[in-house]
């Protein structure tokens, strides 16, 4: 059965950058589903209650479910907009979903945000508005990521706990 991860945090935790590199690690056979890409790209939707972005991110996971080894969720996700998404992943990959929140404090989210090559598309006022202390679920278990952890620690920390 397919193995699903869910990346969930602020905007400039990580979340890309660590879907990236899991799905090189975990090689062919892995679907990344980024949010933003789906959202933004896409369909090219506001953020919100009922954004037209969660039906078509349940597709893809189902696909990723049907189709491949590991799937890959990113995105900032928030926890109550995205509520209904959740619920039907739990019921579809039930045991097999392993969710980590990024724990990062606003000020170090800033800082990888300016380090980014779209760092210009947006900035630190929008990043405020969009700030969501602690936003973790509250039906599915989250292993929380904080900022001590380099990109490598947390490649590893999910790798071994998904081949487990």
């Amino acid at each position: 059965m397919a193995k699903l991860i869910i990346l969930r945090g602020n905007s400039g935790s990580g979340k890309t950058t660590t879907g990236k590199t899991l799905q090189r690690k975990f090689g062919r056979g892995t679907m990344l589903i980024s949010q933003d890409v789906v959202r933004r790209d896409m369909l090219f939707v506001k953020d919100g209650y009922n954004t037209e972005a969660i039906q078509l991110l349940l597709e893809l996971a189902l696909y990723g479910k049907s189709n491949c080894n590991i799937v890959i969720l990113e995105g900032i996700l928030n926890s109550k907009w995205y509520k209904n998404l959740f619920e039907n992943l739990l019921d579809e990959f039930k045991d097999q979903i392993f969710a980590y929140y990024f724990d990062i404090p606003f000020e170090e989210t800033l800082n990888r945000h300016q380090q980014k090559p779209n760092a210009h598309e947006f900035g630190e006022k929008e990043m405020r508005e969009w700030w969501n202390e602690k936003d973790l679920l509250d039906i599915i278990p989250e292993v929380l990521l904080d900022k001590e952890l380099s990109l490598n620690g947390i490649v590893d920390i999910i790798y071994q706990d998904v081949i487990k």
